[in-house]
C-alpha cells in the first residue's frame, strides 16, 4: 500500500499571505532568517494579516544557518515560556527545517533527538500547535515537505528527521516572498530544486502520483530557472511553484545518493545544500542509469534533449546538469568550489560510511556500498567520470 501526503492546505499566487487573516489561534511564533524579510517589509504584511486574525506574535530571528541541535535546544524556552498555537517558519530552508524541529521539541519534550532520528517513527504532534511554511526561496520546499534536516551539534553529522507528522498544515507559496531574492540564492536553491525532481522520478517508493509532479517540475525549471537566475520575474513565480511541485514529489517518494552525499559533506566544508547538490548531482546520475536509465532517458526526453538512444539521452541530461551549474555559477566539484585536497582526504572516509546511514541512500534506484559510496565522493572532488 502506497502513501501520499502533503499539506492539508496550499494557498499559492498573488496575495495568497492574505489567508493568515482566517486562522483561528491566538499566538503565533514565527521563526524566521536573516534581515532580508524584515527589510523588504514582507515580516510585516506577515504580522499584519495575523493581526487581522486577532493573532499576537513572537518572532525568533536570526537563523542564518542551517540549523544545529544546539540552536534548537536554546530557543525552546521562548516557546514554551510563549506557549503558540501556531508555529510559522518563514524563510529557505534553515528557518522552518529550525522552527519544524522546534515544533517537535515543544511539543514532546521528553523526546530525545536519537529518537527523532528515526525514520517515520514520531509521535503525534498537533496537541499545542499547528505548522505554517512560507517560502522566501525556491527549493528547498520545506514548505510541503515531511522533512526536517538537522545537524548535531555534538558530531557535526546532518541528520534528516522525517515523519509523516512533519508534514505542514498549511504552506502559503506567495511570489512576493521571492521577488528580491540574490542571485547565489537563486542558484543553489534552484539546484537543490531540480535535484529533488530528478531524485525523486527515480528514487525506489516513486509512484505514479509523484511520477507526474516531479517531471512537470523539472520541465517548468527547465522552462524558467535560467531566467529567473537573469531578473525575470514571470520566471521567478514559476519556478516558486515548480519546486513545490518538487517538494510534493520527494516528500513521498524520498530521494537518493545526491542527498546522502550533501548531507554529510555540507557542514565538514561549509558548502551550502543546494550548491552540493548541483556538484554531486551529475556523477550520481552516471552511478544510477546501470539502473533507472530509461527514467533517465524520458527525463531527457521530456526537456527535448538531443539522443536517439537512453545511452545518448542519459548523457544529455548529465550534461544539462553540468551547462545550469555552468551558466549560474555553481561549480561541477568540490575542488572547483575550494575544498583543499587535504582537508577532502581527511575525511572522505567518515563522510562515506556517515552517508551510508543516511535515509536517502536507502531509497536510492542502486544498491550502494561504502567502498562505491566513497569513490562518487572522490569522483565528485576531482572531477572523474563515474564507471563503476
Amino acid at each position: 500500500m502506497n502513501r501520499f501526503t502533503i499539506p492539508r492546505d496550499i494557498y499559492f499566487g498573488e496575495n495568497a499571505l492574505e489567508t493568515l487573516e482566517s486562522l483561528e489561534g491566538k499566538k503565533a511564533v514565527l521563526v524566521i532568517g536573516g534581515g532580508s524579510v524584515k527589510e523588504n517589509g514582507n515580516l510585516d504584511k506577515i504580522q499584519s494579516h495575523l493581526a487581522k486574525a486577532n493573532i499576537e506574535t513572537k518572532v525568533i530571528e536570526g537563523i542564518t544557518e542551517e540549523p544545529s541541535t544546539q540552536l534548537v535546544q536554546d530557543h525552546l524556552g521562548t516557546l514554551n515560556e510563549y506557549e503558540p498555537d501556531w508555529i510559522i517558519g518563514i524563510g529557505g530552508g534553515s528557518p522552518m527545517d529550525a522552527a519544524k524541529a522546534m515544533w517537535i521539541f515543544y511539543e514532546r519534550p521528553n523526546l530525545s533527538f536519537e529518537d527523532a532520528m528515526q525514520p517515520f517513527n514520531l509521535p503525534g504532534l498537533r496537541t499545542k500547535a499547528k505548522f505554517i511554511g512560507i517560502p522566501t526561496t525556491s527549493g528547498t520546499a520545506s514548505e510541503i515537505s515531511n522533512l526536517s534536516v538537522i545537524t548535531d551539534s555534538e558530531t557535526g553529522v546532518k541528520h534528516p528527521l522525517a515523519d509523516f507528522e512533519l508534514t505542514p498544515d498549511l504552506a502559503v507559496i506567495d511570489p512576493v516572498m521571492v521577488e528580491s531574492m540574490p542571485q547565489k540564492v537563486i542558484a543553489y536553491s534552484g539546484m537543490d530544486a531540480v535535484t529533488h525532481s530528478i531524485e525523486a522520478y527515480v528514487a525506489k517508493p516513486r509512484t505514479t502520483f509523484t511520477d507526474s509532479l516531479a517531471i512537470e517540475a523539472l520541465e517548468t525549471l527547465d522552462e524558467h530557472l535560467l531566467s529567473s537566475y537573469k531578473g525575470n520575474q514571470e520566471s521567478r513565480e514559476k519556478v516558486h511553484y515548480a519546486q513545490a511541485m518538487a517538494g510534493m514529489a520527494f516528500a513521498n517518494a524520498v530521494l537518493g545518493n545526491v542527498h546522502s552525499m550533501a548531507h554529510k559533506s555540507g557542514p565538514t566544508f561549509e558548502v551550502p545544500h543546494g550548491c552540493a547538490n548541483g556538484i554531486y548531482l551529475p556523477y550520481v546520475i552516471q552511478f544510477n542509469r546501470s539502473v533507472v536509465g530509461d527514467r533517465f532517458a524520458k527525463m531527457a526526453k521530456r526537456l527535448e534533449l538531443k539522443g536517439d538512444t537512453e545511452e545518448q539521452l542519459v548523457d544529455s541530461l548529465i550534461e544539462w546538469v553540468r551547462e545550469l551549474n555552468r551558466e549560474m555559477g555553481v561549480p561541477n566539484t568540490l575542488k572547483e568550489f575550494g575544498v583543499s585536497e587535504d582537508l577532502f582526504k581527511e575525511h572522505v572516509d567518515q563522510m562515506a560510511k556517515n552517508a551510508m546511514d543516511d535515509p536517502c541512500t536507502g531509497t536510492n534506484p542502486r544498491e550502494t556500498s561504502e567502498e562505491e559510496m566513497k569513490k562518487l565522493f572522490e569522483a565528485a572532488y576531482y572531477g572523474k567520470e563515474v564507471t563503476f
